[in-house]
C-alpha cells in the first residue's frame, strides 16, 4: 500500500513540476485575456495609439471606453496548435464587434450628407469625428475572423512572437475584409 501511495505521489510531484501554463495555447490565451481584463500592457497601447490621432481630448476619452468596451467583449476559441521546433503557431477564431462595417458605413453617410459636417462654411473633423465615435459606441453586430499568433520557445518559455498589422486590425475589428 504505501508503495502505491508513493507511486501516485511521486507521479502527482512530476505531473505537477511542469508548467502546464507554459504551453503555445496557454500563452495564446494569456494573450487574448489580457484584452479581456483590460490589462495595462492593453491599455498603454491602446492610450499610445490614440495620441497619434486627430482626435480632440473628449473624443479620445469616449475612443478609450468605447474599446475597453470591445476588448471586454472579445471572444474567442483556439481551434488548431502546430509545433515545429521553437517555433509554434496557435490558430484561433475571434469575435469582436464589427466596426469596420460601422466605419464605411459613417464615411459612405459623410459622402451623401456633407452639409452635416460643415460649420461656418467649412468641413468639420471635429462634427465628423463625434459622428463615428457615435456609431461606434452603438455597434453591436460581431464578427468572426481567423488569427494566427505566433509563438517561439526561449528557455523553454513560449512567449507571443510580435503581431503584424493585419492580426491587430481583426483584433480590433477594423480588418477590411
Amino acid at each position: 500500500m504505501k508503495k502505491l501511495v508513493f507511486l501516485f505521489l511521486s507521479l502527482f510531484l512530476l505531473v505537477g513540476c511542469n508548467d502546464l501554463s507554459n504551453t503555445p495555447t496557454k500563452k495564446a490565451e494569456e494573450f487574448l485575456k489580457k484584452y479581456q481584463s483590460l490589462d495595462s500592457s492593453v491599455i498603454s497601447d491602446l492610450n499610445n495609439a490614440v495620441n497619434e490621432t486627430d482626435l480632440n481630448d473628449e473624443q479620445k476619452k469616449l475612443y478609450v471606453d468605447i474599446m475597453k468596451k470591445h476588448y471586454q467583449n472579445l471572444s474567442y476559441e483556439i481551434k488548431d496548435e502546430t509545433m515545429d521546433g521553437d517555433e509554434a503557431v496557435v490558430t484561433v477564431e475571434i469575435a469582436v464587434t464589427d466596426f469596420k462595417r460601422v466605419l464605411d458605413d459613417a464615411n459612405n453617410y459623410m459622402n451623401d450628407n456633407k452639409e452635416q459636417f460643415y460649420e461656418n462654411g467649412e468641413y468639420s473633423v471635429v462634427k465628423f469625428n463625434d459622428y463615428k465615435l457615435e456609431k461606434l459606441k452603438e455597434a453591436k453586430e460581431k464578427v468572426r475572423y481567423t488569427i494566427e499568433i505566433k509563438l517561439t520557445r526561449i528557455n523553454d518559455k513560449w512567449s507571443v512572437d510580435k503581431l503584424d498589422s493585419e492580426t491587430y486590425d481583426k483584433i480590433n475589428g477594423v480588418y477590411d475584409y
